[in-house]
């Protein structure tokens, strides 16, 4: 039962469409995580509920830029009224691709609920880089895994592509990506985001060197993403603990970092675990020990983790006394945690 600071990327139920004359934004509603794209601004906001914590960002996207973009769009199609974006009229279908069309489609049916349906005409886009994300996206929420890793791959092969239909549509389809109940991110419909979806979906499929590669890749692209480092750390430590090599490696993705938020106090977690795994307790213990230092703002779940990993740590070091210590105040605060109790003699 090991603790899972990665969980896995949920489609969110609310699907909201909000159009303006301004223009129009589309976004998944997300869970502690917003990110939102209109014709005014793009604003990233990533929260702990329950603790007041929260970062949010506006993106770069002046006056010059807009113009830009708006240049771009005018010669690419034509204008289209906000109202307009996801009902293509008549005569405007005669002359869009049955793709763009199909893409169109299944948007507004996601808008309204419809996902069977939205993923029906989804289906037929998945030629379009757009399409193929969705697509991917909605099969992986419906665990039909393979089609979801066939259709985020055509996506990841059009990765230039990525967003194309959803800026001429005025369309943001982000979706929402649980880091653990308390924390969460967002991804978009670019490299990122689709490699993610990958991850998720290899990991389901138990394809772990897809997995583990696709990983690879992102943090060659990104080399301090910190949501990129967890997952790498833990599907490491889930599927090749016992290789010396992947715990080395694990140790290599904590280097450096501090415990300043939660993301890194779980970073921590996994170094510790896997020097624990290679024999040096010692090092283990004093990872652990700077990482409950800071208690504010961090979940419980992740505390516990950390004590409870501690507590194995001095097993390993064969201090009975601290073991206990450190079981009894997990005990106290979470009776049902783990084997705990058991191992108190208290179940």
């Amino acid at each position: 039962m090991s603790f899972r600071f990665w969980r896995r990327i949920k489609i969110a139920p609310g699907v909201t469409l909000n159009l303006s004359k301004s223009g129009g934004s589309f976004s998944f509603g997300p869970r502690g995580a917003k990110f939102t794209v209109g014709s005014r601004s793009k604003r990233a906001t990533v929260g702990i509920p329950g603790t007041g914590f929260f970062y949010t960002k506006t993106l770069p996207g002046g006056k010059s830029a807009r113009k830009r973009s708006a240049s771009r769009s005018a010669q690419a199609v034509p204008t289209i009224r906000p109202e307009d974006r996801l009902t293509l009229g008549f005569f405007k279908r005669l002359l869009t691709p049955d793709d763009e069309e199909a893409l169109v489609d299944g948007c507004r049916e996601l808008v309204l609920g419809n996902e069977d349906e939205a993923l029906e005409h989804l289906e037929k886009a998945v030629h379009l880089a757009d399409g193929a994300y969705l697509a991917g996206f909605l099969a992986l929420k419906k665990e039909r895994l393979k089609e979801a890793a066939d259709h985020l791959e055509h996506a990841e092969e059009q990765e230039g592509q990525l967003g194309t239909y959803f800026s001429r549509y005025g369309i943001s389809a982000t979706m929402s990506l649980p880091i653990t109940d308390e924390v969460s991110a967002h991804v978009g419909p670019d490299l990122r985001g689709v490699l993610l979806g990958l991850v998720e979906s290899y990991q389901r499929l138990a394809r772990w060197d897809d997995a583990i590669a696709a990983l690879e890749r992102l943090r060659r692209l990104e080399p301090d993403d910190v949501v990129v480092k967890l997952s790498l750390a833990e599907l490491l430590l889930d599927a090749r603990r016992n290789e010396k090599a992947a715990c080395q490696k694990v140790v290599q993705l904590a280097e450096g970092v501090e415990n300043e938020f939660p993301f890194h106090a779980a970073l921590m977690l996994y170094k510790a675990r896997a020097l624990r795994y290679l024999g040096l307790a010692t090092g283990a213990r004093d990872t652990l020990t700077c990482a409950l230092r800071r208690k504010k703002d961090r979940p419980e779940e992740l505390l516990h983790a950390l004590r409870y990993e501690r507590a194995l740590t001095y097993e390993d070091m064969g201090q009975k006394g601290r073991v206990r210590a450190d079981l009894e105040k997990i005990y106290a605060e979470a009776p049902a945690y783990r084997d705990v109790a058991k191992r108190l003699g208290v179940d």
